[in-house]
């Protein structure tokens, strides 16, 4: 028993030191996004020229694609999808 409770402390020190401490914050705060339904955030829809087209506050969870030019998210229960646009994230306190 000792020995695997060792192993899995020598795996996680490995794990931490290649991927650093901000790396790992970055991790748990993607769990904590989507195992909370989202985290509390402003986000700021803008045209491609630059034109604001919405700001929306709220819990919001995002999931954005890469290999597409497409931001997908939820906010109290509705979907939103924006195509060819620039989406600025922003999170908030919950005291904000």
């Amino acid at each position: 028993m000792k020995e695997k409770i060792l192993m899995i402390v020598i795996t996680f020190a490995i794990c931490l030191g290649i991927t650093g401490c901000s790396s790992l914050e970055r991790w748990s705060k993607d769990v904590k996004s989507d195992l909370g339904g989202g985290l509390n955030r402003e986000v700021n829809v803008y045209s491609m020229d630059g034109a604001k087209i919405r700001t929306i506050r709220g819990k919001i969870d995002i999931e954005n694609s890469e290999k597409s030019d497409k931001v997908k998210f939820d906010v109290d229960g509705k979907r939103y999808i924006y195509y060819n646009c620039m989406v600025e994230v922003i999170e908030i306190g919950d005291d904000e």
